[in-house]
């Protein structure tokens, strides 16, 4: 058991990133020596803690095995990947080559320097079009894109790498996680997009008629728990959500209420693809991690809203 109270040495890559970038600050709330990897293809240098150590590096470049070396972590939380879904499809090479071929090079980083134990983000994704909600750990793995068969088969080979190795790992399945520093550029989270629409004034798009559900969890939660899954959920596959699900209309219609924005929404066409109901079982996370969310979808959003608020 590693232990919350003892300082240990964390990397986190893709730290300069939403997700990453928040635990990152939690991790040195904690005491814990933290360093951060992260190409800034898509993170912000801004993002990251000025506590934190910063190696500018690609996840796929040979040298990051020099890195472990030297710095001889204990745990490391991996969030740098290939995210988007349609650029997946797209360019499924690049999406491999990121995805599969740079947590491969992280796993072979981690056997010589002995890291202890590898927390792993991976996603809803992996499940594909839901046969039953809420969705469990046991759900058949059906994916609709390469995106969500790259983290599935990341997870596949961190398995496979702990079995050889005497490293432990918790592989994480986030819902659709939103909370401040999301961007809402491209492929972003819904809400990160609503929201920069309407503080701008301008009516956000939906795709069909709004009626899709999402199991929506705030970052705090997703955060604390990445720190649980360090003494806890050994060798585990586990859902992170709410088990709760919204709907994008209602959602909109929340949101709009927290800004008093009041213009309706554009409804595109359905695009290709896009899954239309989901939400979590996390019955799992409950008993393993002893966790469960404390923002409901409202208390985050709120909590949002005032972070953005303060900052301008």
């Amino acid at each position: 058991m590693l232990g919350l109270v003892k300082i240990m040495k964390i990397l986190i890559t893709g730290g300069a990133g939403f997700i990453g970038s928040n635990l990152c600050d939690e991790c040195i709330k904690k005491g814990h020596t933290v360093t951060v990897i992260d190409n800034l293809s898509t993170g912000k240098i801004i993002n990251i803690n000025k506590q934190a150590k910063f190696y500018n590096i690609d996840i796929t470049d040979a040298k990051l095995v020099d890195i472990f070396n030297k710095e001889k972590f204990d745990v490391i939380f991996h969030f740098a990947a290939q995210i988007s879904i349609h650029n997946s499809i797209n360019d499924p090479v690049n999406d491999a080559y990121i995805n599969i071929l740079g947590t491969i090079n992280i796993l072979n980083a981690c056997i010589k320097p002995g890291v202890k134990k590898i927390i792993y983000a991976s996603s809803a994704a992996v499940y594909g079009e839901p046969q039953y909600l809420g969705i469990d750990e046991i759900h058949p793995l059906e994916c609709k894109s390469f995106y969500g068969l790259s983290k599935l088969t990341g997870e596949a080979y961190i398995k496979l790498f702990c079995d050889l190795y005497p490293l432990d790992y918790t592989i994480l399945r986030f819902a659709n996680v939103f909370g401040p520093r999301q961007s809402s550029e491209g492929e972003g989270g819904v809400i990160s997009i609503f929201l920069n629409k309407m503080l701008q004034n301008i009516p956000p798009n939906i795709n069909g008629t709004g009626d899709a559900t999402r199991d929506f969890i705030y970052v705090k939660d997703i955060v604390t728990a990445n720190l649980l899954s360090i003494d806890k959920a050994s060798k585990e596959v586990i859902n992170i959500g709410t088990g709760e699900k919204t709907s994008i209309i209602d959602l909109y219609n929340m949101m709009a209420k927290l800004l008093k924005f009041n213009k309706q929404p554009n409804l595109n066409p359905q695009r290709k693809g896009d899954i239309f109901e989901s939400f979590y079982n996390i019955t799992k996370c409950r008993n393993i991690l002893q966790w469960q969310p404390q923002y409901p979808l409202e208390k985050g959003l709120k909590e949002l809203i005032s972070s953005i608020s303060s900052s301008t």
